[in-house]
């Protein structure tokens, strides 16, 4: 028998965007992701705000957000909201005290603004060490998310490594883009295994490069299809720990879901469906 995890309602792929800095220029990126039903998380340094009193006299679009407008901006979105170390430092390189603190101060500061709890991340500057890893995993960080390009579409197997895709200029991209849209796990050239297109940025970026139809064209590209799953970061770490959670029997006929999540698997070309605390004959 051949099981292959499948997303939300059976959909064999899975795309979510990831962007820094909680810079002005998010309000525009958020407006571009609504009008096409995508979803991302916005990993923002919670002791980086601007000031106010910058606020009300600076509309440069490429400077930090103050607190006042990142709240106003996140808050109540089907966004997420994410750690980026409270000083956006190079964290590996601090004693391991100072790192976990700019880890679990940002976390802190984050819940007491969005009224929420927050277990994603992104390295600041995409570096890590594996004693950072471990503080992380420990302070309960779920995912972290990198900067070293796969150019796959493989879902992660270390989460605190999180490698994306691809960066939003990457020279790739279209290319990606148009294999994720266009093909699939089902397709006769591919494995089965599901896809995960993961995309990153700032979207500064796209005012520094005066280039923002490069992601309007790229949402509209990639927005709107039936077999794609469109999802936050902690939205598909979860239901991937929820899929690796599904307890079967030894000969795979049989199978328990724990969670508190519906999962959806692929089991001899037939979609099947776990409902919360079922216990289900797949054959």
């Amino acid at each position: 028998m051949n099981i292959f995890m499948r997303f939300q309602q059976g959909k064999e792929k899975a795309l979510t965007f990831s962007y820094d800095d909680g810079v002005l220029s998010d309000r525009k990126l958020i407006e571009i992701f609504d009008k096409n039903n995508l979803k991302c998380t916005f990993n923002i340094g919670s002791g980086l705000f601007s000031s106010e009193e910058e606020a009300a006299k600076n509309p440069d679009p490429t400077r930090r957000m103050s607190l006042s407008e990142a709240a106003e901006t996140y808050s109540g979105s089907a966004h997420e909201v994410a750690i980026h170390g409270v000083t956006h430092p190079f964290m590996e390189q601090l004693p391991g005290p100072a790192a976990l603190y700019e880890g679990i101060q940002d976390r802190k500061s984050l819940e007491d603004i969005f009224h929420t709890v927050v277990r994603g991340m992104a390295y600041p500057y995409g570096t890590l060490s594996d004693s950072l890893v471990s503080s992380l995993k420990a302070a309960g960080i779920a995912y972290s998310r990198t900067t070293r390009a796969t150019h796959s579409f493989d879902i992660p197997s270390e989460w605190l490594r999180l490698d994306p895709t691809c960066h939003h200029n990457d020279t790739n991209l279209e290319e990606l883009a148009d294999k994720f849209v266009n093909f699939g796990p089902s397709d006769e050239r591919c494995n089965k295994k599901p896809w995960l297109l993961y995309i990153w940025g700032h979207s500064y970026e796209f005012v520094r490069d005066n280039n923002w139809d490069r992601i309007e064209k790229l949402a509209e590209k990639l927005s709107g299809k039936d077999d794609i799953w469109y999802a936050t970061n902690i939205e598909i770490y979860d239901y991937v720990d929820a899929y690796n959670r599904l307890i079967f029997s030894v000969d795979a006929s049989i199978v328990t879901n724990p969670s508190a999540i519906e999962i959806w698997f692929e089991a001899n070309k037939k979609i099947i469906s776990v409902r919360p605390g079922e216990t289900k004959k797949i054959c």
